[in-house]
């Protein structure tokens, strides 16, 4: 008898770690990634936000929201890379900076994505929106040739799992401007768009001069965007699990709402776009439930790195995106990378639940995996499941460690309450960027996030223990491939 209870107990216990009852199909997963989205921007992370954003207020409110999940890096090209392919991307050849939109394929060959993962899974792959990963091949013995848009771009989307492509190379101000499909552009690249300057500098809304194609407009890509994703959603049924990756143009600059929404938020063009960007994300959550396919769809919702908003923004507005944390986007610290993320998986995920759990971005490639039920020996080191936190069953952090990169390449790490980071300054926007000690000074920040989440009491020099720690695991993380 006592044998047959112990086993009763090993099997709920089991049960209540699998995602998906054994007779279940897996669920469709659709990942809706901002740009430049900062977890102060949000209602449900900050009362006092001056941006409404009631459909992610309400997906929290029905899902998990994390208050402490981070993405890999400060800036975009590499949190894309870390999130597809569940790899820091300081391993790979950018150890700083971005991409820009006539760069070469930063995904090696050899990297496997989350994409092909979940195609090679039974799943259709679809990704509608900003790229910013490169086109065609990289040769390391040309390592500055550029794209050429008069041939196919391919290697490319399609070639790392994406069966469905539709969106522009790079970021919103970052030529060429045109729409891509699959591997061929939308439009002839017939024109010349002048460089404009940002709003709140008195401009149009900041973007470089470069080849514009034929019809294209800035202000219309993030509707176009969603009118694609929500024609991809339209196409899908319940015969065939679908993965759908929408990294949008927004909020990221030149900040371009459309005339209904100027002048909907308190916190200028910034805010509007914010505003906007929401409801487009409102679109796709209320076309899953139309549709049919709400209750058996894992719908994540994120930001590639923190907000765009300077001090004196902060000061203008009273809207603060980093939600009182130090720093902005490119920074190392919290602002830059601390992020909003939310999740809902009807039946599975507590509704109207939070979590504190240290995460990052790299997580979702494990996640997904294992939420496909495709878990495998092939992990990717620096990935680490989250349906236990997401189920509610995990014990304890599931993280031991996390890395954080700044925009120029500076190195922080986290454990528990303590963040190192491996320099002085912001390592990022904010001035100043790089500080060189003085003889005697402190080389690095040392901060507790529980006592001090502002990052404002650097404790390098009173804590000389947890320094050599924390420097040990972090060079313990990177090996011999930094």
């Amino acid at each position: 008898m006592l044998q047959a209870i112990r086993f009763a107990i090993l099997l709920i216990a089991i049960l209540a770690l699998t995602p998906i009852a054994a007779n279940a199909a897996p669920p469709n997963i659709v990942l809706i990634l901002a740009d430049d989205l900062g977890q102060g921007d949000l209602g449900c992370y900050n009362p006092n936000s001056k941006i409404p954003t009631p459909h992610l207020d309400q997906l929290a409110r029905e899902g998990m929201w994390f208050t402490d999940a981070h993405s890999p890096s400060s800036v975009c090209t590499p949190t894309r890379y870390a999130l597809l392919t569940g790899t820091y991307a300081w391993r790979s050849r950018l150890k700083k900076g971005v991409l820009n939109g006539y760069d070469h394929l930063l995904i090696e060959p050899e990297r496997t994505t989350i994409a092909q993962v979940l195609q090679k899974g039974g799943y259709r792959t679809a990704c509608i929106g900003k790229w910013h990963l490169g086109l065609q091949a990289y040769d390391e013995f040309h390592p500055k040739a550029r794209t050429n848009f008069e041939q196919a771009l391919t290697p490319g989307p399609n070639s790392v799992g994406f069966q469905e492509y539709f969106g522009i190379a790079a970021s919103l101000d970052m030529p060429p401007y045109v729409f891509i499909r699959n591997d061929s552009l939308t439009a002839p690249l017939n024109s010349t768009i002048n460089g404009s300057k940002a709003k709140r500098d008195g401009g149009e809304g900041y973007w470089r001069e470069g080849p514009l194609g034929e019809g294209f407009t800035h202000i219309n890509v993030l509707p176009e965007l969603t009118r694609e994703s929500l024609a991809y959603l339209d196409r899908q049924s319940n015969d065939q699990p679908f993965f759908l990756y929408v990294p949008l143009t927004s909020p990221h600059t030149p900040w371009l709402a459309t005339p209904e929404w100027e002048g909907k938020s308190k916190a200028g063009p910034y805010g509007d776009f914010v505003a906007m960007t929401d409801d487009a994300i409102g679109q796709i959550l209320a076309r899953l439930k139309q549709i049919g396919l709400e209750e058996n769809t894992l719908v994540i919702v994120t930001s590639d790195n923190g907000a765009y908003w300077r001090p004196v923004d902060i000061k203008q507005y009273d809207h603060d995106g980093a939600n009182g944390r130090r720093g902005q986007k490119a920074d190392i610290h919290e602002g830059g990378h601390r992020i909003p993320l939310i999740v809902k998986w009807p039946g599975v995920i507590a509704a109207n639940s939070s979590s504190d759990q240290t995460v990052c971005l790299t997580d979702l490639y494990a996640t997904l995996a294992e939420t496909a039920g495709l878990k495998d020996s092939a992990t990717p080191r620096d990935s680490v499941s989250l349906l236990t936190v997401l189920n509610a069953t995990a014990e304890g952090p599931v993280r031991d460690t996390t890395i954080h990169h700044s925009i120029d390449g500076m190195f922080a790490i986290r454990h528990g309450d303590w963040k190192l980071i491996a320099g002085l300054g912001s390592g990022g926007f904010t001035a100043p960027k790089r500080i060189e000690p003085r003889p005697g000074e402190a080389t690095g920040q040392l901060y507790n996030l529980k006592e001090d989440p502002a990052e404002k009491v650097n404790l390098w020099t009173e804590h000389p223990e947890i320094v050599l720690e924390l420097l040990g695991k972090l060079n313990q993380t990177r090996g011999e491939e930094w």
